[in-house]
């Protein structure tokens, strides 16, 4: 079971996103700003299409690319199970989408931290995920700060603004 990723979806947009878009159309689109590619990349998902299976850490290539072939249809994600899932964003207030989001996994030694909103395309946190492997605790993040080198900036946050909202993201996750 994975309260986290339940919770994720039940901050989506709106309710008509919520109850008519899938978890499939979301990851192929790639929205730089969706909530559930940050799920795929910290549980390292599997996403099996009507061809292959893709390794969630593999599946998103670019701003709105994907590892999917011309035709390829997303049939079903596998999340594998994890002691620790959670998902937290701080959203557009107009959009609800992501202008930072961070979904921080623990499975067994291997931390996870993948964000959402503030790059061109979703990406891990490695330095963040380095020091909660070593011990699970915010204090643990002491110290550590996203560089805002390539990250998004638009009216609503600039880049350095974003790599703020992602510690504060992760300490409150972990916290």
């Amino acid at each position: 079971m994975l309260p986290g990723l339940a919770d994720l979806a039940a901050h989506i947009g709106d309710p008509q996103v919520r109850n008519r878009g899938t978890i499939g159309g979301s990851i192929a689109n790639a929205d730089p700003a969706a909530d559930y590619p940050a799920a795929v990349v910290a549980l390292d998902a599997t996403i099996r299409t009507d061809r292959r299976d893709i390794a969630g850490g593999e599946f998103f290539t670019g701003l709105f690319e994907t590892a999917l072939r011309p035709g390829e249809v997303v049939t079903s994600v596998f999340f594998p199970a994890a002691s620790h899932a959670r998902y937290a964003k701080f959203p557009n207030p107009a959009s609800r989408y992501a202008m930072a989001g961070v979904f921080v996994a623990k499975q067994g030694d291997v931390v996870r931290v993948a964000v959402t909103g503030a790059g061109p395309s979703v990406f891990r946190w490695h330095a963040a995920e380095a020091a909660l492997a070593a011990r699970f605790s915010t204090d643990a993040l002491d110290g550590l700060v996203l560089a805002a080198d390539g990250l998004n900036g638009d009216m609503h946050a600039d880049a350095e603004y974003r790599a703020h909202l992602v510690g504060v993201l992760v300490r409150r996750i972990v916290g």
